[in-house]
């Protein structure tokens, strides 16, 4: 967490379903006016954006949606500005937030003050145990096959254990209440362990072996 501080003001972009991790990247198009104004701001500043999810029964509040209280801030890695304003870019996570308050403000977009303490956020995270390595990767292979998904294996298994995790939780279609709960596990081999639990719960469902969710 060297390139935060303790406590910080936040550009927020509330995102249903887009998780970002430290040390993850996560490819965004950006086309409403209000986000785009919060990208050429962080471009002026310290192209820095927050990501966050609404909460579930809010989410179609599209002005002003009730949030989550943890987020990730990311760093614009990687910018295209194209003709009409829009932008595609790509943003380097950086730290898990926790909201403390939100900023009453004059831009389009929402600022909040956030803390960074209380998250192991470190790179210096412990490998996972051998058999929960194994489950991730067995589950990964029977949801991905059951939806049909083309997916790298061999690459996939090239991974660290960081980038596997992360990059399931990124990517997979779980609702939001799932998406935030690996969001703030405590530390990786938690998210992994609920990383598990999900692909068996949501591949269970599409087979109709299992429950649904409404």
């Amino acid at each position: 967490m060297s390139e935060v501080s303790a406590s910080q003001r936040l550009s927020i972009f509330p995102l249903p379903g887009a998780l970002l991790f430290p040390r993850a990247l996560l490819p965004l198009h950006i086309f409403e006016p209000r986000y785009r104004a919060m990208v050429t701001d962080a471009l002026a500043r310290d192209r820095r954006i927050a990501m966050i999810q609404p909460r579930p029964h809010d989410i179609g509040n599209a002005r002003r949606p009730e949030l989550f209280e943890v987020g990730c801030v990311g760093r614009i890695a990687q910018i295209e500005a194209l003709d009409d304003g829009r932008f595609n870019l790509v943003l380097e996570g950086l730290a898990r937030f926790r909201i403390t308050r939100e900023l009453d403000v004059a831009t389009p977009f929402r600022q909040v003050e956030a803390s960074f303490q209380g998250f192991d956020d470190g790179d210096d995270q412990e490998p996972l145990a051998l058999a929960l390595r194994a489950d991730i990767e067995q589950e990964a292979r029977r949801y991905a096959d059951a939806r049909g998904y083309e997916i790298d294996w061999e690459g996939v298994g090239n991974l660290d254990d960081e980038s596997l995790v992360n990059g399931i939780a990124q990517v997979a279609p779980f609702d939001v209440a799932t998406k935030q709960a690996l969001l703030e596990a405590d530390d990786l081999a938690t998210r992994a362990d609920l990383l598990v639990q999900s692909l068996r719960f949501f591949g269970a469902a599409d087979d109709g072996e299992g429950p649904t969710l409404q």
